[in-house]
């Protein structure tokens, strides 16, 4: 599918941002659910953090198996209906995962999981470069920071929606796990516990469809392959041409560090904080307050991007903010130490919308392969948090921390300053690649 520029109506491009920024809320939110689902599934399928683990590791892995089969499908249906089926896939998924959950069947309610991101592979591989092609590319950061907006938002009320619905005094209820009498009393207090994350994940599925048929049926500009797409430009010859863009691939084991250590920030953040013992009715939270901290990163971004700081230069800072307060975390204990992690996430706010647009500038009519390739790197969400369970079993949770976020950190300082406009020239002389 060939991502063009929508016409220059004003009107219809504030539709589409609109259009856009519900799609956004929906990433936010669905994907933010892994952080407190972490502690929903290690007490009702008692599990230890390796296999609770499995959540975000199985959630993210879906984008690196399925974002280049996203761009193929996207080639044959247009964005409109693209975007309506991922929506109704992700509709399929969470009704998997309420089902599985609460029979507690585990690898159903993975699969699940699995599916919801399969969906949700589909939805970004179409909306990052949409958006960042709405307008000139060195402020398409700007935009984005719009979207984060919409994002983080609704990833801050995800924890919040998940903790009063089916959270709710957890700490009380594992020292009545603990104190059950006998194995069926304690399976039957697991069961109700379980049962609980049913009806939120059935009446998600029934939005998420609905969604589905507002977006098909949305202003949001028809995009088809047939209208764009020259004689050369088949996913055959997509590779080789690519092959020449190394700012891209450079680009893409960037975003798979970004993911990483922002999944480390927000989904891991509550069995960080409960390395120093705190409860968990406190710790079911935290992932908001890492999303909170996001939040003003966007809005700091959307005031000084472009007018102030290139998105570049705003990358770089970001990236030394991150490696300051990991440091901090690692130096500090307690709630103390904790707040330095939700503070990461200002440091990480505004890096995918600067990495994005850098990874896939200059494709031309490639853009929506770099684009799948760029979502594939969405990947490192299921990397990092799973070397740091593993990991914290034989070494001290902090250091282990600081091991993995930091040289993560300096990467994305490298991408900022040097790494974004690698073989750049080489890219604006290729024909295929305009």
């Amino acid at each position: 599918m060939a991502f063009v520029k929508p016409p220059p109506s004003p009107n219809q491009n504030r539709a589409s941002m609109v259009v856009i920024g519900v799609l956004f809320f929906i990433f936010g939110f669905v994907t933010w659910l892994n952080g407190p689902l972490i502690t929903f599934v290690k007490l009702a399928f008692n599990l230890d953090d390796v296999n609770a683990f499995l959540i975000p590791m199985v959630f993210y892995l879906s984008y690196f198996f399925l974002s280049l089969p996203s761009s193929w499908v996207l080639r044959r249906t247009g964005m409109k209906k693209g975007m309506g089926f991922g929506l109704f896939v992700m509709a399929i998924g969470a009704v998997i995962f309420g089902e599985c959950a609460t029979i507690r069947v585990y690898p159903g309610a993975l699969t699940g999981l699995f599916v919801i991101g399969a969906g949700l592979s589909l939805l970004q591989t179409a909306a990052n470069p949409y958006i960042s092609i709405l307008g000139p590319i060195d402020s398409a950061a700007q935009r984005i920071a719009v979207m984060g907006i919409c994002n983080k938002v609704a990833g801050m009320l995800a924890p919040i929606v998940i903790g009063a619905l089916v959270l709710s005094g957890i700490d009380t209820l594992d020292q009545q796990v603990k104190a059950a009498p006998t194995p069926e009393a304690r399976e039957m207090l697991l069961s109700a516990f379980a049962a609980k994350i049913h009806m939120p994940y059935l009446v998600m599925a029934a939005l998420l469809a609905v969604l589905a048929v507002w977006v098909i049926r949305s202003s949001l500009p028809e995009v088809s392959a047939e209208a764009n797409v020259g004689a050369d430009d088949s996913a055959g010859d997509a590779a080789p041409a690519l092959s020449r863009a190394p700012h891209l691939w450079l680009g893409v084991l960037c975003l798979f560090l970004y993911v990483g250590v922002e999944v480390m920030a927000g989904d891991a953040i509550g069995t960080y904080g409960h390395g120093f013992d705190l409860p968990l009715d406190e710790t079911k939270f935290f992932t908001s307050f890492t999303l909170a901290a996001m939040l003003a990163g966007y809005l700091g971004g959307l005031l000084l991007i472009p007018k102030v700081l290139s998105q570049e230069r705003y990358l770089a800072l970001s990236a030394i903010l991150g490696v300051i307060l990991t440091v901090a975390a690692f130096a500090t204990s307690g709630y103390v130490s904790v707040g330095c992690v939700a503070a990461l996430g200002f440091a990480n706010a505004m890096m995918w919308p600067a990495i994005f647009p850098l990874g896939i500038r200059g494709l031309g009519r490639r853009t929506e392969v770099g684009s799948a390739l760029m979502i594939m790197g969405i990947a490192g969400g299921a990397v990092l948090p799973q070397l740091f369970v593993q990991l914290k079993q034989h070494y001290p949770f902090q250091a282990v921390f600081l091991a993995l976020m930091a040289p993560a950190y300096l990467y994305i300082l490298f991408y900022a300053l040097y790494g974004h406009r690698v073989g750049r020239k080489a890219v604006a002389e290729v024909p295929s690649l305009a």
